[in-house]
Order: C-alpha cells, then sequence, then structure tokens
C-alpha cells in the first residue's frame, strides 16, 4: 500500500524558503513546492534540491512553481514572501510593503488551501499574522507566527557562549513581541533545570551580563542585517520554523513560544502576542498562561501596545478600518 506523504507548501523561495525547502526534504517531512513570483528562480532552487537526493538519499518530491494553484490541498504552508530588512530598517518599515504582499498570498491559500496549516515567518511579524488570518479566515488555532522560537534560541545560544555550557542544556524563551519589547523572563530559563537566579548566586553568570544578553537578543536579528549588508537571518529561522512544523506534522505536543491568537489569554483580545502554546495534530491546542510578576506584567503589556500599533496602522494602511 502506498502511503500518501504530507503536502508542504512554501511560498516565498529566497534565503529562508530554500533553507526550508532543504531542510524538509532531508528531514523527509513531505513534498514540497517552492512558490515565488520570480520566474525560475523557485524552479532553479527545487531541481538543484532534488539533484541532492540522490547523494543524501531522501524520498520526497520539491518542484518549483510560480503558479498558487500548484499548493492547492497542503497540508502545511509556511510564508517567507516580503522583502528582508536592509541595514538601517527596523521591522516595522516593512509594514506597508509586506502587508499588500499578505494579503496576495492569503487570499490564494483561501482560494486553493483553506484547511492548511499556516505558519508566518514574514515580518513585521505580529501583524503580518493578524492581516494572514484576516484574509485567509481561518480558525485561530490554525495559523501562527514563528518568532518565540527563535527569539529563545538566540538567547539560549548567548547564555550557553557566556557560561560556557552545552546549548543542549539550555532551556529559555521570550514572550511578547517579535521586536524591541520582546520580554526575555529570568526566572522561566534555567540550565539543566536550575534557574537563572540561582545560577546567578552560583556566580556563574552576573544579573548585569544576564542584562546585556536580553539586549543583545532582542536585537538578534539585526545584529546580523548589519553583518551581512544585504539581507538578514535566514538559518535559524528556518531550523524554527521546521521545529513548529515538526510538532504539528507529527503530533509532538510541544511547548513552543510562538505569536499565537490570543482571544482573552493574557487579557490581550484579537492579537498574535509570542506567548507559549502546545503544538500538535490540531495546530494550536493550548495556550500556556505563565505567571508574570508586576514588572514582567507592565513591559508585557508594553509589548502588547507596540503590536496593537502595528495593527492598527495595517488595518489603516490595507483595510481602511
Amino acid at each position: 500500500m502506498t502511503v500518501k506523504r504530507k503536502k508542504i507548501s512554501l511560498i516565498g523561495a529566497g534565503n529562508i524558503g530554500g533553507t526550508l525547502a532543504h531542510m524538509i526534504a532531508l528531514a523527509e517531512l513531505g513534498d514540497v513546492v517552492l512558490l515565488d513570483i520570480n520566474e525560475g528562480i523557485p524552479q532553479g532552487k527545487a531541481l538543484d534540491l532534488a539533484q541532492s537526493s540522490a547523494i543524501d538519499k531522501f524520498d520526497v518530491s520539491i518542484i518549483g512553481s510560480n503558479n498558487y494553484e500548484d499548493i492547492k490541498d497542503s497540508d502545511a504552508i509556511i510564508i517567507t514572501a516580503g522583502i528582508a530588512r536592509k541595514p538601517g530598517m527596523s521591522r516595522d518599515d516593512l509594514l506597508s510593503i509586506n502587508t499588500n504582499i499578505m494579503k496576495e498570498v492569503g487570499k490564494n491559500i483561501k482560494k486553493y488551501s483553506p484547511n492548511a496549516f499556516i505558519i508566518v515567518i514574514t515580518n513585521p511579524l505580529d501583524s503580518m499574522v493578524w492581516v494572514m488570518k484576516q484574509v485567509t479566515d481561518v480558525p485561530s488555532n490554525m495559523i501562527v507566527g514563528m518568532a518565540g522560537v527563535l527569539d529563545s534560541a538566540r538567547l539560549s545560544y548567548f547564555l550557553a557562549q557566556e557560561m560556557g555550557v552545552s546549548v543542549k542544556d539550555i532551556s529559555a524563551f521570550v514572550l511578547g513581541g517579535h521586536g524591541d519589547t520582546m520580554l526575555p523572563l529570568v526566572h522561566y530559563s534555567t540550565v539543566c533545570g536550575i534557574p537563572l537566579t540561582d545560577l546567578i548566586d552560583m556566580k556563574m553568570i552576573t544579573k548585569e551580563k544576564i542584562d546585556e544578553i536580553f539586549e543583545r537578543t532582542r536585537n538578534g536579528g539585526k545584529e546580523i542585517v548589519e553583518l551581512l549588508k544585504s539581507g538578514s537571518a535566514y538559518y535559524a529561522p528556518a531550523s524554527s520554523a521546521v521545529c513548529m512544523l515538526k510538532s504539528y506534522l507529527k503530533d509532538q505536543k510541544r511547548i513552543l513560544p510562538c505569536a499565537a491568537y490570543l482571544n482573552g489569554e493574557y487579557g490581550v483580545h484579537d492579537l498574535f502576542i509570542g506567548v507559549p502554546a502546545i503544538i500538535g495534530k490540531n495546530g494550536i491546542e493550548k495556550i500556556i498562561e505563565v505567571k508574570l510578576s508586576d514588572e514582567e506584567k507592565m513591559e508585557f503589556t508594553k509589548s502588547v501596545e507596540a503590536v496593537e500599533e502595528l495593527v492598527t496602522q495595517t488595518k489603516i494602511i490595507v483595510f481602511n478600518i
């Protein structure tokens, strides 16, 4: 009996899209459709990747396309379409251009794959995933933004480097919007189960160094943009999205920090905000509400307000609300 493979569509064949296609193929998560409006780019990358299957020994189909009809009946869709940041640009500077791109992408997803699980990577993330939900009208559990996994990964890496320990033993997560107002949490970040607060007492790290690392995490994307001088991060963002995709396709039910739709949780309504959530075969299966200190609540509120402002701008630009 032939087992039908999952169909995974990647909208946007830039650096992140190409890296996603490679990772998904190597893991044999499903057949891949790499779609882009630029003729030849998705076809060339797909052919190159397909030829590598004979070396890396993976059995999946990879096709490149400029036709949205090819995403029909996808099980999952990851969206990277949009312009990337350049040096001196903030995520918010991308708002107008990428909002219109999301509107077009969303219309085609609604037409061809209304039942797919959607992961949005395009920046400014929290507002772009909000636009995608408005346009596609998918259930809130079937759409999510990739941000928290990436931000938490950056935090974990910086902490591991500072303390000289394996990144495998670090568990850290970041709450709030994907931007300058993101909120790394000290008492929920641990090394082999030991809270950072205890590690300060053990003199393995100082509070001042943790504050520096938190600030570097907030500017993690900007640092890479300035180093590259052309383009933005793509390896870690792709890894983060694949982590979320695996949890959905394999029903792993992992608790992952991501931009999930809140409708009352944390006192927030009709916004996508970075929070820990369980991702399984039903998409976002549960929002985890962690206890915050008074100071953290204030910082989280600032982050929510920043996202609200972006969404308000988006409503004016695209929806004339």
